[in-house]
């Protein structure tokens, strides 16, 4: 079973990568990728928010998936107050809802392929979770059809070059969900690297190795 101490950590540790990322999302992240001016597609908070899979993933393989969703609700729990203090009212449906579910389908996918090599549950956890999670937090936020939770966006939903640079034009939040995906990606690989560095440190319970 999980214990009041773990679960205090655990559940500390994803209070801190949602605070940090909604936080952090006031600040958009200044440079260029090539012709690509970032500030325009990407904030600091989309950099934190991917470790939240790690702490999902570490507390799932230790303690199994019971005990990783109710670390995903207190995370869902903080990140909710948070958005309805700082965000609007879709805005924070969205964050809940994309959070809630890109989590859960992480959990549900970990679980699958725990017995199989180290890196792929971990990975694919978060790659298939983190799917999810950008679709639903930008078509919800932004995309003229989910407008029935709030007023649309006109900046968001006003066409501009894909990324800012190619010739072909989408609605703008279209772009800032694939510069978004794609950090989930690359944070989503370097997390391989603390979540090995663990491994031998946070081992399964026996009663976790008896059931997955």
């Amino acid at each position: 079973m999980l214990s009041a101490r773990y679960f205090i950590a655990y559940s500390l540790l994803m209070t801190i990568v949602v605070v940090a990322s909604n936080f952090l999302v006031q600040f958009p992240l200044q440079g260029t990728l090539g012709n690509i001016n970032l500030a325009d597609l990407l904030t600091f908070g989309a950099f934190t928010y991917p470790v939240a899979f790690l702490v999902t993933d570490l507390t799932n393989r230790q303690f199994g998936p019971t005990a990783a969703r109710k670390v995903v609700f207190v995370g869902f729990i903080a990140g909710v107050i948070l958005s309805v203090l700082l965000a609007t009212p879709r805005i924070a449906v969205a964050s809940g809802s994309a959070f809630l579910v890109g989590q859960l389908l992480d959990i549900s996918v970990f679980n699958r392929l725990r017995r199989q090599s180290w890196w792929k549950a971990p990975l694919m956890g978060s790659v298939i979770g983190s799917v999810l999670d950008t679709v639903i937090f930008f078509s919800l936020s932004f995309a003229p059809v989910f407008g029935f939770i709030g007023p649309n966006d006109d900046f968001a939903i006003s066409a501009a070059p894909i990324l800012g640079v190619m010739s072909a034009e989408a609605p703008r939040w279209i772009s800032w969900a694939m510069a978004d995906f794609s950090v989930k990606m690359l944070i989503g690989v370097v997390m391989l690297l603390p979540y090995g560095a663990l491994m031998s440190v946070l081992r399964p319970m026996p009663q976790v190795e008896r059931t997955a």
